[in-house]
């Protein structure tokens, strides 16, 4: 036991520096190849005014491009994995995840009906739209899952646990309807194409105005969470046990709810809907560090950084001369996990 957790600590010391390589060759990889070493220079150059000779068109590559897409990349995976980690711990459900539960699905037809539909008249942001979207979809969720457990006389952890799953699946594929609704009324046929492949996830459009409200989410929510560390762990109790040792369940319950909504109707208002993440990462990371939310929270947080940059990686080389919805390369490794996580739900 000592080994393991020397082990764990060991990996959480090194994932900042796993994570920093990850960056480093998802920068240099893409249609056009590039060598490590030119986009070290270029970095060094800009970060440290090094001056190091770059061709002007590899730097510029490097810098407008790639570098604030892996960036990105990092901020979505880090803030994906959080939102898993806290809905699994505040809802006692090993499936939760936003992206199941709809707050994505929610998202992205809020993002929709404001760039689409014209909602809000100018006057509201693609973010606040997917804000408001992620919310709605959560209240809706979570009302009709109550109703259905109370209905079939709930109680039992795994009635209100499958009834969570199967609003989630209900709700994902209402706003899901909505969206696509959206789209055939009110856009043209090359924006409906742009919107359905930035739906399944795409970081091809991010620029460095995109890397402030992604990285300003995902710390904040990460600081949050490690903040209320001991509120998650208690809620391994459940609400009643919680309470009783002295945490003040609504107010802690509402405020990660909220940032959980926040970070969710960001990041889907600046890279689509990626799902999996937020299932995945949590349970890889509490089989190595434990349940604990003291490690689970930084080492969830990094893992899905590395994993969501890799995953990028993945979708411009899979396919050769075609980069692939970012969602596509999640789901084939998401979708096989999902089933794992829901057969061993079974057996115990």
């Amino acid at each position: 036991m000592m080994r393991a957790r020397t082990g764990a600590g060991l990996g959480l010391w090194l994932a900042p520096v796993l994570l920093a390589a990850t960056i480093l060759i998802g920068t240099a990889v893409g249609e056009t190849p590039l060598t490590l070493s030119t986009v070290f220079r270029t970095l060094a150059n800009h970060f440290w005014q090094a001056d190091y000779p770059v061709d002007a068109i590899d730097a510029g590559i490097v810098w407008s491009y790639r570098f604030p897409r892996a960036i990105v990349a990092a901020c979505c995976g880090a803030g994906l994995a959080l939102t898993g980690v806290v809905l699994q711990a505040l809802l006692r459900n090993p499936l939760a995840d936003p992206y199941l539960m709809g707050l994505s699905a929610g998202a992205s037809t809020g993002a929709v009906l404001v760039a689409v539909a014209g909602v809000g008249g100018g006057a509201v942001s693609m973010s606040m739209g997917a804000l408001t979207g992620a919310l709605l979809a959560f209240g809706c969720v979570v009302a009709l899952a109550h109703a259905a457990s109370g209905a079939a006389g709930g109680g039992r952890a795994t009635q209100a646990a499958a009834a969570m799953i199967l609003a989630g699946i209900a709700g994902s594929q209402m706003f899901n309807a909505l969206t696509a609704f959206t789209i055939a009324r009110s856009a043209n046929a090359e924006q409906a194409r742009g919107i359905m492949f930035w739906m399944m996830g795409n970081l091809s459009g991010i620029r460095w105005e995109d890397v402030a409200p992604c990285a300003a989410v995902s710390l904040a929510g990460g600081a949050l969470c490690l903040w209320h560390r001991r509120g998650l762990d208690a809620f391994t109790f459940g609400t009643h046990g919680a309470a009783s040792l002295g945490i003040n369940v609504p107010v802690l319950r509402g405020s990660l709810i909220a940032a959980t909504a926040i970070m969710v109707g960001v990041l889907v208002s600046k890279v689509g809907a990626i799902g999996f993440v937020g299932l995945v990462v949590p349970h890889a990371m509490r089989f190595l560090v434990g349940a604990r939310h003291d490690r689970l929270v930084p080492a969830s947080a990094l893992a899905g950084a590395v994993f969501l940059v890799a995953a990028d990686v993945i979708s411009r080389i899979l396919v050769a001369g075609q980069v692939l919805p970012i969602g596509v390369v999640t789901a084939l490794v998401g979708a096989p996990a999902f089933a794992l996580v829901l057969l061993r739900g079974a057996r115990t």
